[in-house]
């Protein structure tokens, strides 16, 4: 059942808008370059937090991650495909992924940023299990820049777009109907 108070207590705020920006974006200038923007379009969604500081710490976590788990992927796929060179699934995924996830958790506290895990978990097995032998590389290396690049579109319009500038920017678009008061402390921001 809806809460009627969470109802009434909805609303589109500003963190809201740069999400959606941000990913649009991301996807405009994938699509002009004729490229699929599912990646990117993550990246910018993982990458849009209230201000700046927490774009780079969420936006950070998913690249950091993805980077990770890529750089890691592909050097434990190598070794897999050096006694599979066909891959196909096989005994060994299973040590290599054991060892993988280790690693990434290693690193992850190595460079003291440990929101790197659940993204570096997934690249490392979307690698493992689900990449044909002759597109592993070219795969890892594009989703990372995909990622980096919905980042730092996000981080871009977390900087360029920041609450006051937005509300004012609302306010204007809407023909003074946006209130930035109405909303001071939404849960959303």
């Amino acid at each position: 059942m809806i809460n009627r108070q969470r109802l009434r207590e909805l609303h589109i705020g500003m963190r809201n808008v740069k999400t959606a920006s941000a990913a649009t974006l991301c996807a405009l200038v994938y699509l002009l370059m004729d490229r699929n923007p599912t990646f990117a379009c993550i990246g910018a969604v993982f990458g849009t937090g209230k201000d700046v500081a927490h774009s780079w710490l969420n936006g950070g976590n998913r690249l950091f991650g993805t980077i990770i788990g890529g750089f890691l992927g592909m050097g434990l796929f190598r070794i897999y495909i050096i006694f599979y060179p066909d891959g196909g699934m096989h005994a060994l995924m299973l040590p290599l992924l054991f060892v993988g996830i280790i690693v990434l958790i290693l690193a992850s506290q190595l460079f003291n940023w440990p929101g790197a895990i659940h993204p570096g978990g997934v690249m490392l097995c979307i690698l493992l299990f689900n990449q044909p032998v002759d597109s592993y590389v070219s795969y890892s290396l594009a989703r990372m820049l995909d990622t980096g690049f919905g980042v730092v579109v996000a981080i871009l319009i977390n900087v360029l777009l920041p609450r006051e500038r937005l509300q004012k920017i609302l306010h204007v678009l809407s023909g003074g109907r946006y209130k930035p008061e109405e909303h001071p402390g939404a849960v959303s921001e």
